[in-house]
């Protein structure tokens, strides 16, 4: 880790008023190191970023501005996915000023190897070395995150099976535009499946373990070797995953390999103990707990999907990025009851 800078860092910010661009001003406001240069928004250009963030009342005395300036260090892009790659095919943006996108413009490495940045992919219990000598990330996904924190210990050890995993969502993972399912009327007491084994993170998710444990992906394109089936839920923000494979492996070997993989990493807990989704909940963390019936072992994962499933995986790989402590300005308090 290197030292502290002497100066901060310089932060600016594309799609500030959604709620990625709000959770990414609540850390970066009250973040040691960083001084926000610009909150960027279009449709709010001119307005106290207090007026649509009003918790930030008193804490933030900028305006969203319609422009930008290319006087700073960091570039964080939370605006809607095509976004960053339209922004970047349009503004000069110089080669000193490292990029964070938290949309799925770079993702993929097909994406990545026509951009005119090298992006890494920003998933720190994967690629942390990478981040600390990138000058572009590519924020992963939140359910995308979450399923591959459950899974990286055993795809870096080849005990990857046939996995069968199902997810649940809260309404913030749809973003502020209204939509019939995301109308208060529609959520309340209510759950539903979409995008059954087609959702959008699955590409990362696949290119991830494949790298980890060759072969992972099938050959043919109409066989999955990863299912997965997300769920709409009727609560705010928040991930809880559950992932089923077949494995040989004893609960105590994998109880070892999964504390030994995460030793370093200091926002995955590893547990015996039941784990729920307020553990998580306006924190960077992220929890998991092993259960095996016979050969069956089932992995639970929880994040929370503004956090650690976008905003503060984004400052987390800013600290990286900067040769900052990991943990800075992310030490956040779960809501617990």
């Amino acid at each position: 880790m290197k030292a502290a800078p002497q100066e901060k860092i310089k932060a600016g910010i594309i799609g500030s008023a959604g709620y990625t661009g709000g959770e990414l001003l609540r850390i970066l406001v009250n973040h040691p190191y960083v001084d926000i240069a610009f909150a960027q928004s279009r449709s709010n250009a001119g307005a106290p970023i207090s007026d649509v963030h009003t918790d930030l009342v008193d804490e933030i005395n900028l305006k969203f501005v319609a422009d930008h300036n290319m006087d700073i260090d960091v570039l964080f892009f939370c605006a809607g996915h095509g976004e960053a790659k339209k922004f970047m095919d349009s503004v000069t943006i110089p080669a000193s000023v490292k990029l964070i996108d938290i949309g799925n413009d770079f993702r993929l490495e097909k994406d990545r190897s026509i951009s005119k940045r090298h992006f890494v992919y920003g998933l720190p219990e994967l690629n942390r070395e990478a981040i600390r000598s990138a000058n572009a990330i590519a924020n992963p996904g939140c359910f995308a995150t979450a399923i591959q924190l459950g899974l990286l210990p055993l795809a870096n050890n080849r005990l990857m099976t046939e996995v069968y995993t199902t997810g649940i969502t809260g309404s913030t993972g749809a973003g502020q535009s209204l939509s019939p399912t995301s109308h208060f009327s529609w959520r309340s007491n209510n759950i539903q499946a979409y995008k059954t084994l087609t959702h959008q993170h699955l590409g990362e998710i696949n290119q991830t373990l494949n790298k980890l444990q060759p072969g992972f992906i099938p050959e043919d394109p109409s066989d999955f070797n990863l299912s997965f089936v997300p769920w709409r839920g009727d609560f705010a923000r928040g991930i809880f995953i559950s992932s089923q494979l077949n494995c040989d492996k004893t609960l105590e070997e994998l109880y070892g390999i999964y504390t030994e993989y995460y030793l370093k990493h200091p926002f995955v807990s590893v547990t015996a103990h039941p784990i729920h989704l307020k553990q998580v909940v306006n924190t960077n963390k992220a929890v998991i707990q092993l259960e095996k019936i016979g050969k069956r072992l089932i992995v639970h994962s929880a994040i929370d999907n503004l956090l650690k499933g976008a905003s503060g995986q984004a400052v987390q790989n800013m600290n990286l990025l900067f040769g900052l402590k990991e943990t800075t300005g992310l030490n956040l308090k779960a809501s617990a009851f």
